[in-house]
This record gives C-alpha cells, sequence and structure tokens, in this order.
C-alpha cells in the first residue's frame, strides 16, 4: 500500500451505510487505511448481530437499528448500491456537506498510479455475461484479468489485492454508477437501456443519466446499442478524451465503426485499417452459446470492449469459444411465446434468490422447497413489484405463501401440493399462463431442493426439461 493512499484516509471519521458484502468490504479496507469507521444499518436480529461482532474485532463501530442518523464527526459517508439517494441518512449528509460515494468510488481512488484500466460494462440487461464474456476473450488473449464490479470479488478487495492485472472487466449497476462521480474507464459499453430501478432513480431521464455515468472519461471508445437510440444519445451527451470514439454493435450488417453479423459471423469494422471497405471476423454466430439474439448482442458488446484494448481477433473467437454460462446460475433456457424462461436453481437461499429476483421484471417466480429456518418476509418486501404472479413448489411452501399475502397481497399465488418430481413439469405450465409477452419466468426458489430433489442441478434440469418440453409444443 502506497504511503499517498494511507496518509489520504489515516484519521478520518467515515460512516459505512450497510452491513452487506460490500459495505463490510469497504468498512474493512478504509480501517485498514487507518480511517475510524462506523457502519450503519436499520436491520437487527441474529445475522447482524454476528456480522457487527465479527466487525467490532477489527475496531469498526456499528450502529443496528438505526439507517437515518449521520454519526457525529462523519466526513465521508461510503454507501451500498441498494440505498436509495432519497435516504434520510444522505440528506443529513448533504445539510452537514457531507460528500456521499459508493464502493466503486472507493476502489476508484485507492487504484495505484500503475493500477489496471478497467473496460466498463452496464444496461439494463445482459451485463453480467458480457463482462464475463470480456474476462473470458481477455483471458484467451493472455492477460491477466478478473470479472468483476457487481459480480464476483468485492471491488474494493480486487484493487487492494496483491494479484497484478492488466486490465480488469468491470460490470457496474446503475446504482454503482450513480455514487462513483471520478470513474473514468479506459472503454465502456452501455448495452441497452429500459425503464428499470425508477422507483430508486425516481425518473427514466435520472436511471439513463446514471447508466451514461459510464463513459465520462472514456479513452478509447464508448460503446453503444445501434438497435437501442437511447445509448447512443448517452454518447453523444458524455464529457470524453479527445480521440475516444463510439463504436456501435448490430445484429445486422455493421456500418463504419460498427461490429456487427454477416453471414453467420461476427464481424469487426470498427478496429480495422480502412473502416469504409474493410470487415475483419471475428468469430461465428456458433461461437457464442447460446446464440440466442440477446446473448449474440452481448458477445459483440464484449468483442468492441476488447478490441478496443488492442486485443486479436482469434482471441475474439476463442474466448466466446470457451465461454459457458454457469449451469442453474441465472441460466436462460429458452423463449416460448415470447416469454424467458430462467433456471436459477442454484438460488438456495433468500439472499440469493432476492439477487436473482433484482435481475428482471416482470416475473413469474416459481419458488419453494426446504426453507431451513429461513424466513421470506424481506425478500418478498424487495420483490414484490416485480412479480406479475408466483408458483409454489416443496414441503415449506407455505412460509412463503404467507409472507406473499402479507407484503404482496395482490399478485397471483398458485399453490402445488404434489410433491413428486412431476410437480415441476406442472410449474412450469402454470407459470406459462400467468406470463404475458416481456415476462420472465424464473426458478429461483430461495430454498434447498432435498424434499423433492436429489440436488439443486437435479432441480435446475427438471425445469429445464418441462421448459423444452413446452418450447416443443409451440414449435
Amino acid at each position: 500500500m502506497g504511503s499517498r493512499q494511507v496518509s489520504d484516509w489515516q484519521g478520518r471519521n467515515i460512516t459505512v451505510a450497510g452491513l452487506g458484502v460490500s459495505g463490510i468490504s469497504a468498512a474493512r479496507a478504509l480501517a485498514g487505511l487507518g480511517a475510524k469507521v462506523t457502519v450503519v444499518d436499520g436491520g437487527s436480529g441474529e445475522a447482524h448481530e454476528a456480522r457487527a461482532a465479527g466487525m467490532a474485532e477489527l475496531g469498526i463501530a456499528v450502529r443496528l437499528g438505526d439507517a437515518e442518523t449521520l454519526p457525529a464527526g462523519t466526513d465521508l459517508v461510503v454507501t451500498s448500491p441498494g440505498w436509495k439517494p432519497t435516504s434520510p441518512l444522505f440528506a443529513a449528509a448533504a445539510a452537514a456537506g457531507v460528500d456521499v460515494v459508493g464502493d466503486v468510488e472507493i476502489a476508484w481512488r485507492l487504484r495505484g498510479p500503475d493500477a489496471a484500466p478497467w473496460l466498463a460494462v452496464t444496461g439494463t440487461n445482459g451485463k453480467t455475461t458480457t463482462t464475463r464474456m470480456l474476462a473470458s476473450i481477455l483471458t484467451a488473449a493472455g492477460l491477466r484479468t478478473a470479472a468483476i464490479g457487481n459480480i464476483g470479488t468485492p471491488i474494493v478487495d480486487v484493487v487492494l489485492g496483491d494479484e497484478p492485472y492488466d486490465v480488469l472487466a468491470v460490470e457496474l449497476s446503475s446504482y454503482q454508477l450513480h455514487w462513483a462521480p471520478s470513474l473514468r474507464a479506459h472503454s465502456a459499453a452501455v448495452l441497452n437501456l429500459a425503464p428499470d430501478h425508477l422507483d430508486w432513480h425516481g425518473s427514466m431521464e435520472a436511471y439513463a443519466a446514471d447508466k451514461g455515468r459510464i463513459y465520462g472519461g472514456n479513452t478509447v471508445a464508448c460503446v453503444y446499442n445501434a438497435a437501442d437510440p437511447a445509448t447512443e444519445d448517452l454518447v453523444r451527451a458524455a464529457d470524453v478524451e479527445e480521440g475516444c470514439r463510439a463504436i456501435g454493435f448490430t445484429l445486422g450488417t455493421p456500418g463504419p465503426s460498427q461490429l456487427g453479423v454477416v453471414e453467420g459471423l461476427l464481424v469487426d469494422r470498427a478496429f480495422v485499417a480502412d473502416r469504409q471497405k474493410q470487415a475483419q471476423e471475428l468469430a461465428e454466430v456458433a461461437d457464442v452459446d447460446p446464440p440466442a439474439p440477446h446473448n449474440i448482442a452481448n458477445a459483440l458488446a464484449a468483442a468492441a470492449l476488447a478490441r478496443a484494448f488492442g486485443v486479436e481477433p482469434a482471441a475474439v473467437r476463442d474466448g466466446l469459444r470457451a465461454f459457458r454460462p454457469d449451469a442453474h446460475r441465472i441460466q436462460h433456457i429458452a423463449d416460448v411465446a415470447e416469454v424467458a424462461y430462467v433456471d436459477d436453481s442454484k438460488a438456495t437461499n433468500t439472499h440469493a434468490a432476492q439477487a436473482s429476483l433484482a435481475a428482471y421484471e416482470p416475473i413469474v417466480w416459481i419458488a419453494g422447497g426446504l426453507a431451513k429456518g429461513a424466513t421470506f418476509d424481506e425478500l418478498v418486501t424487495a420483490s414484490a413489484k416485480r412479480l406479475r404472479g408466483v408458483v409454489l413448489i416443496g414441503a415449506d411452501r407455505a412460509l412463503i405463501r404467507e409472507a406473499l399475502a402479507r407484503h404482496a397481497p395482490e399478485v397471483p399465488v398458485v399453490d402445488l401440493e404434489r410433491t413428486d418430481t412431476g410437480a415441476m413439469s406442472e410449474a412450469v405450465r402454470e407459470a406459462a399462463s400467468l406470463a404475458r409477452p416481456g415476462d420472465t419466468v424464473l426458478l429461483a426458489p430461495a430454498c434447498a431442493s432435498m424434499d423433492m430433489f436429489t440436488n439443486y442441478n437435479e432441480r435446475g434440469e427438471a425445469f429445464a426439461e418441462a421448459v423444452r418440453a413446452l418450447a416443443d409444443e409451440h414449435a
């Protein structure tokens, strides 16, 4: 750790908002640099108290049950991504003239002088897949990299770690971007823009503006979706470094300074010597898994960022071929009658299910199994606005049904009593009947699987098999 970084934080009174993964990471890092850290969280209970005890061992103060009052003497607030800008704590900070930033901003400020550049990805949908594809391509090019940010290891931990990276693939949510005013990526992509998180941002305009922050200060390329004019508008509005280029991606034939698709090939007309007359083959559509249109768009965006960093065409092909979406982890199975079916059987607890539910809307949610002592009120409260309907399966489904009755009484619920392995097929059919075009049917059970299945893999396979049977009927 350089002396400059230590001296920047020594003795500062910093309040960290939120006792989740990113909050704990930031609190530990800043305390390690000599800051006086207080973590505040409105929650309480055994889990919170256990985390608080772990923080206390590091000399970090924790205040539970009060997320609104600004601790006396605070000179900087570091927030976890989900906290709304309208939170009373932030109003108190503003009144006291105290800045509020997020963990991404802290990570950016903590970078050393020789730190790896960031290739950044945001968008309403496809962020994680694109970021992981990008990391796969960079790895195929022989570069030391990691997929971080909104996924993987907390970003502060990566920046302060001992691993020497050449370049980082960074997924950024609109929340993270809102709280990261200093971020300046090498190149960045906005994959798409649709109404999302408007309750958090306050308006579509504010949501778009926060997404657009990813382009600020880009040095080489601002990658946008040619099929989504709103993403190009964000590029036009961005204040970038001299010489930074606008690079589009399209599922059609690319124009100059674009990547696109020609006769089953992913091609580059942006990073070639003669953009007017020349196109460089990068890969085949068949190299993308799965080769669904939205995923091909993800691959093109990842390829554009890699090419902006100087990666050779063969590495794009090899990286895409090597990439595999994680089975049963937010795995898109199929689109049937304009409804997406996604398998996240790995979401065996409420925390994992909440992360999964936060990725989509509107959702028909398939949930249930063995609760393992869990309660579901917090999960349902956080996800209620996204739910079109719910199909419940498994031994402890009543616990979820009761939470839904308390916190989302308007959401239709189908309660399946059968607990044989054929129940999943019925669950998928019931979900299909609740779903409308544009919806996502999401298996994110928030429970263990052993009441009905050997493990979560078998549960996910049963879901995928039922979806494929449904697709065959619609073929």
